[in-house]
């Protein structure tokens, strides 16, 4: 995945991936292309947020002086 890829567009194009596939309108072939890059896609989103979950433990934990502590956005 190009380092320039946005969590928005591949979350798009996840969604478009699993339409796709849900409708069963392609081949077999087709369908399991599909598969494979919706689970790269996959993978790329759960990436990247897991590193915006680090990026606002160390937020919160510069926020209050203390550990790092995982807060819900509000």
């Amino acid at each position: 995945m190009p380092k320039s890829t946005k969590f928005e567009d591949a979350l798009g194009e996840l969604e478009s991936l699993i339409e796709n596939l849900e409708s069963g309108d392609q081949s077999l072939e087709e369908s399991l292309v599909q598969f494979e890059r919706g689970m790269m896609l996959s993978k790329f989103c759960q990436q990247s947020l897991s590193e915006a979950e680090k990026k606002v433990k160390i937020l919160m934990a510069d926020k209050t002086g203390g550990d790092a502590t995982l807060a819900d956005f509000e």
